[in-house]
């Protein structure tokens, strides 16, 4: 069968595929957010953890991503691991629907770090700002306990692919706070123009990027987007890591903001940005999103081999 006859039958975006899957998410969301906070999370949580998890090999990909970088670890550390980073993913998940809810458990839960009296110099000076952090913890927990305090943190974020429950994704990013940019091109000029006017926002940058250069994440070649680095040059914004930490009772959490990030070549920012992030995922690697496809190894190889052809 040829690839265009592949393309013909993929099922489309926007169908009654995608209809009934955002029906029955809604429907799952609607029921759980009837119970109290505590135990919706908990509930939540040991869902993914035993009835999703499980059937869509989360486990064995969170492992994997740790045998790959921490080879050695044993079974039941790795585990371990895993089992944090899919039930902090599940929690993370129903509380992104809750927004009202964040904001009020962002009021009541602290906000400190060596980059504190940067960001609030900014906010006060009008001066622009570009909060950076990764799939680690819940940062828009730690957006609404900015947003609580009055510092006004626009979001950037990539879309779903259904579009039905993307409509929701972004309008729960709106209840938090407004302005909210949409990964494209019209919403990288939009994110752009709002932090050249003096505006914050925030984004994840530990996606993998097939475009970008290899740096090095936790020892090991990670291909890394420079779009933050990049957008902090062009607006002379302050680049700050920042990070929603999740306490040990899977309920309150912790805002810290660190120190900027000094300009310099994208490179060298975005190397600078990934170490923040693996001294983060290194003192409690449980909060990091294990079941990422961060590094894609057969990927590079692949993308090595073209490279080495091309210029033979």
């Amino acid at each position: 069968m040829g690839k265009n006859a592949k393309k013909k039958d993929a099922p489309k975006h926007g169908g009654w595929r995608d209809r009934l899957s955002d029906l029955a998410l809604r429907g799952f969301i609607g029921t759980v957010n009837l119970l109290p906070v505590r135990s919706r999370l908990a509930l939540v949580g040991w869902a993914v953890r035993r009835l999703i998890a499980p059937p869509l090999g989360w486990y064995a990909r969170a492992e994997a991503n740790i045998d790959h970088v921490w080879p050695g670890t044993t079974a039941e550390r790795k585990r371990a691991i895993a089992e944090a980073a899919i039930d902090n993913l599940g929690r993370a998940l129903i509380e992104n629907y809750d927004p009202q809810e964040m904001l009020r458990r962002g009021a009541a839960y602290p906000v400190s770090g060596p980059g504190l009296s940067a960001l609030e110099a900014a906010r006060a000076e009008g001066h622009p700002v570009l909060l950076l952090s990764g799939h680690y913890g819940n940062p828009v927990c730690a957006r609404c306990a900015l947003v609580a305090r009055g510092i006004p943190v626009g979001g950037f974020l990539r879309p779903l692919s259904n579009p039905y429950s993307n409509a929701r994704y972004i309008q729960n990013y709106r209840d938090v706070a407004d302005p909210v940019f949409v990964q494209g091109r019209r919403g990288l000029m939009d994110l752009l123009k709002h932090i050249r006017d003096g505006g914050i926002a925030a984004m994840a940058f530990d996606v993998f990027e097939s475009s970008g250069p290899a740096i090095d994440f936790l020892g090991q070649p990670a291909p890394t987007t420079l779009s933050p680095a990049e957008i902090a040059l062009k607006t002379n914004a302050l680049l700050i890591p920042y990070f929603g930490i999740r306490r040990a009772d899977g309920y309150g959490f912790d805002c810290i903001v660190e120190e900027p990030i000094a300009h310099g070549t994208p490179l060298d920012m975005m190397r600078e940005a990934t170490r923040r992030l693996e001294a983060r995922i290194e003192a409690d690697p449980g909060q990091w999103m294990w079941t990422h496809r961060r590094w894609k190894p057969k990927r590079q190889k692949k993308r090595q081999r073209k490279r080495a052809a091309a210029t033979m």
